[in-house]
């Protein structure tokens, strides 16, 4: 949790709240989407479809977090019908929450694509493992630079967290592009791959972000846009994924049972 700086104008603030208000509104339009599209999908897609509302579920939940300490955190008034003033209330603002949900919901994303590609079990299993502990690993390595104001100290943290990062990226870039050639229909391999390189172009957002106080951006600036680049980023990485995963699912489970391919 840090600090935040004094001397925000009303553009800056509002542009920050409007994009928490965007992230609140993404997400929970996108878990009731996904849960009442459940029954459209065959049993075997239901629970990556299942984990897709839970992604969003939880990602709402810390949007609201977040845009309530976010308005706890100043006081916005305007005297005799003038322009508005911003001022800090003193209260924190917890950032926090950000990350919590990041260590929660980053696995399951990965998790998710994994079990919606039918791949064999012993595949299945092997790689929710090493891309869910990887991707923990790299938010749990990202949130102590965060917080801190030396840049000397965030950039440090940027590159640990870079590690498996890098990994996962790779991963989903090079090592299932075999897999997705093996999909039951073009459109199913389509989408899987339209899926998997969301995925990338969304998380590279994320370093980019992270980095924007160390590239001579401080104050206000700097907070407003890490905030709405992190809101934009979370939307794409999860609601606008999910959507991809939904419409795989629905375009395997129609392949099924049009006979075209046998259930395992």
């Amino acid at each position: 949790m840090a600090p935040l700086p004094d001397g925000f104008s009303y553009a800056e603030w509002n542009a920050t709240y409007n994009g928490l208000s965007f992230g609140i509104a993404a997400m929970g339009s996108a878990t009731i989407f996904f849960w009442l599209q459940l029954p459209n999908v065959t049993k075997n897609y239901r629970t990556a479809l299942t984990i897709t509302g839970i992604v969003t579920l939880i990602a709402t939940y810390h949007y609201i977090r977040i845009f309530n300490s976010w308005s706890e955190a100043f006081t916005v008034a305007s005297k005799d019908g003038g322009d508005y003033t911003v001022q800090l209330t003193g209260a924190p603002f917890n950032d926090g929450y950000r990350y919590v949900d990041w260590l929660l919901t980053v696995p399951l994303l990965l998790i998710e694509l994994i079990l919606v590609m039918k791949l064999p079990q012993a595949e299945t299993v092997n790689l929710s493992w090493k891309l869910g502990l990887a991707s923990a690993l790299m938010v749990a390595l990202g949130y102590p630079g965060e917080i801190q104001e030396d840049l000397s100290v965030r950039w440090f943290w940027w590159c640990l967290s870079m590690i498996p990062f890098c990994y996962v990226v790779f991963t989903l870039a090079v090592g299932l592009a075999e897999a997705t050639s093996k999909q039951p229909s073009p459109a199913a391999a389509s989408l899987a791959s339209a899926a998997r390189y969301l995925t990338v172009f969304s998380w590279l957002t994320y370093p980019f972000v992270y980095m924007v106080k160390s590239v001579g951006l401080a104050g206000p600036a700097a907070t407003m846009y890490e905030q709405v680049g992190y809101s934009i980023a979370d939307v794409m990485a999860k609601a606008v994924f999910g959507v991809l995963i939904w419409a795989l699912a629905a375009e395997k489970s129609a392949v099924e049972e049009s006979g075209k391919l046998l259930p395992n």
